[in-house]
């Protein structure tokens, strides 16, 4: 059972997905940082302050007493939603532009094959040679 394991996660497929989770998750990180320190307060300087973070529907408000929560508030948080959003629509954005420049290289590289005939074989060229030499020649 445990070779059966072995031979299992040592196939390539695997492996590519095992590391494709690992970019996918670093990349993410990025985006995340990107989106969180560099977009949002942008956007928070373009509309006077306002963070993304603190917009929310308060259904019920804490109840204190003194400094003391006795109760907490009740709030609908749609402020962290956005800013998933726009992380999913880079994330998307990034994607599309990296597919369309991988597909617009495959699509030159296989120009690029059309464009070049097929080298002759030699005894190709051989029997060409042969037959213009007949063809030449006086009968």
């Amino acid at each position: 059972m445990l070779s059966e394991f072995k031979k299992f996660i040592l196939r390539g497929n695997v492996l590519d997905l095992a590391f494709a989770v690992v970019i996918g998750a670093a990349f993410g990180a990025i985006v995340s940082s990107f989106v969180n320190d560099i977009i949002m307060p942008i956007i928070g300087f373009l509309t006077a302050g306002i963070s993304f973070t603190d917009f929310k529907i308060i259904l019920s408000p804490a109840q204190m007493s003194g400094s003391e929560i006795v109760k907490p508030e009740v709030a609908v948080t749609y402020g962290h939603l956005i800013e998933v959003v726009l992380q999913f629509l880079i994330i998307s954005l990034v994607i599309f532009l990296l597919v369309k420049a991988i597909g617009k290289l495959q699509r030159k590289k296989e120009e690029e094959e059309q464009e070049a005939p097929p080298a002759k074989a030699e005894d190709i060229i051989l029997l060409e040679e042969i037959r213009d030499l007949l063809k030449n020649s006086p009968d």
